[in-house]
């Protein structure tokens, strides 16, 4: 029985930038540049490539001029970068990047922890970001990170949020994702902010950046999903986090959202045999297994990934 049909799902690709920020072993540019050359192949609208912070702060994305310089671009897929500040948003305009993205966290101890600044000032920053940016006719989007809590304030009250997502709004940034950078989300919170989101700023385009750190994920997704949400940043093998937000391990794996999607009849656009692929090149690039359950088991109805014909597992009881 085919699946009804639903309205596609638009899906960033982080592990270039999330995924790898805190990875112990720091990918080589020429690796860097091979894993984008194919994820540019698996059809992505759009791929977080790298990020133009703190070389300090973040020395595992300390090449993201040449990243940009040698990748190969495929037509129709946007290439992302962050960047906190004006003088990293020079930087990422320099090197040619199609979209940049600013964060700021609902919390403020985070946002000190994370950014460095306060929030008044890392807007402060984003509007100048915003004016560099029309300038340059390059777009600009905005995330909230900390929206469904934080480990060091605590539950995040919706009007903050809302707070924050005006003042994006009135930089100028309608791309706006809310954020659970530490995994604290759960089904029926993500339901509700979405909810109300979506009914409080229909100018806006709303996204979820979602941790599967508690296992959730998958359900936060697609209560996001069942809200209207139609579009989600995912990590290759659930690799990523925030350097500054303990516990914030562990992104939602892409494979497997992408095959609980296509399973659901929304399209994705995206290979799942060549991600799966990919997934392997990734893990043998940081040099240990990734999570996830799809890359593991294989899609539904197909042999386990890890038997062979003469090899298979009894399956016996019910």
């Amino acid at each position: 029985m085919s699946p009804v049909l639903r309205p596609p799902v638009m899906l960033t690709e982080v592990v270039m930038r999330d995924g790898l920020q805190i990875e112990p072993t720091i990918l080589s540019t020429d690796v860097k540049v091979a894993l984008l050359d194919r994820i540019s192949d698996l059809g992505f609208s759009r791929i977080e490539a790298t990020s133009f912070v703190s070389v300090r702060a973040v020395p595992a994305l300390a090449d993201a001029e040449e990243v940009f310089a040698r990748i190969r671009r495929r037509p129709g897929t946007t290439y992302v970068a962050l960047a906190m500040t004006p003088r990293g948003a020079g930087r990422a305009i320099k090197a040619g990047v199609d979209e940049i993205a600013v964060v700021v966290s609902a919390s403020e101890a985070h946002n000190n922890a994370n950014a460095g600044r306060s929030i008044d000032d890392s807007f402060a920053g984003f509007a100048a970001v915003a004016d560099m940016s029309r300038a340059a006719n390059t777009a600009l989007s905005g995330a909230i990170s900390m929206t469904f809590g934080c480990p060091l304030e605590g539950d995040i009250p919706a009007a903050r949020v809302f707070g924050l997502i005006e003042r994006f709004l009135a930089t100028g940034i309608q791309d706006i994702s809310l954020a659970d950078t530490t995994g604290m989300a759960y089904p029926t919170q993500v339901a509700a902010l979405c909810d109300e989101v979506l009914r409080r700023y229909p100018e806006a385009r709303f996204g979820l950046h979602l941790h599967d750190t508690r296992g959730l994920g998958l359900a936060n997704a697609l209560a996001g999903l069942q809200s209207g949400i139609v579009r989600f940043d995912a990590c290759i093998g659930g690799l990523g986090g925030c350097p500054f937000a303990p516990g914030a391990s562990g992104n939602v794996c892409t494979e497997d959202l992408v095959h609980m999607l296509e399973l659901m009849g929304h399209e994705t656009g995206i290979d799942l045999d060549a991600l799966l692929e990919t997934r392997r090149a990734v893990e043998q690039a940081v040099g240990h297994p990734l999570e996830g359950h799809v890359g593991v088991a294989g899609p539904r109805l197909r042999p386990f990934a890890c038997t062979t014909d003469d090899a298979a597992p009894q399956i016996v009881g019910s």
